[in-house]
């Protein structure tokens, strides 16, 4: 498993030519939570972001993605059309978003979220946090990704019983 923000910095290089065509600024979702692309950094101060389907991302390793050509640098206007929801950005973000449970109990904020080693594929849980010092003292916490919840503009509604399947995170003080 990955983590979101292990991917957002990573270089994206295309095999055609070799050359670095940008860095991966933000994960796209889509409403069922699944991986459908990244955004790139702007090319130029005033130019707007790009944005790569994951079908268009040949691998993601540790190090950097690769695409095949620059062909498949499209606009992000063409993600905003499809309505996919940034991790870390805009308007619409699941960074921070607090994960609240059907009868009103808080159990934190989205701090990052868990990923298949393959892009494309669904979330399969939350870190969640209870703010800076509960972090401190006794860790983050780990969601699983619940059979259903709801997306909302300012929470996650998860199901009652996510409450009891909240586990506690080891964080290395190197961290």
């Amino acid at each position: 498993m990955r983590k979101a923000r292990d991917l957002i910095g990573l270089s994206v290089l295309c095999i055609a030519t070799g050359k670095r065509v940008g860095t991966v600024r933000d994960l796209l979702f889509d409403q069922e939570w699944t991986v459908l692309g990244i955004l790139l950094d702007a090319k130029h101060w005033f130019s707007s972001c790009r944005y790569i389907h994951a079908d268009d991302i040949l691998a993601c390793g540790p190090d950097a993605l690769t695409i095949e050509d620059a062909g498949c640098i499209r606009d992000s206007a063409e993600a905003e059309e499809l309505g996919l929801t940034a991790f870390h950005g805009g308007k619409h973000r699941l960074k921070e978003l607090p994960v609240v449970t059907v009868n009103g109990h808080q159990l934190g904020v989205i701090e990052d979220v868990y990923l298949l080693e393959k892009l494309g594929t669904k979330i399969v849980g939350f870190e969640l946090s209870e703010g800076f010092v509960s972090d401190l003292k006794e860790g983050r916490k780990w969601l699983p990704l619940p059979v259903s919840l709801t997306i909302g503009e300012d929470a996650v509604i998860v199901p009652l019983t996510s409450r009891l399947e909240v586990d506690e995170i080891f964080v290395s003080k190197e961290e």
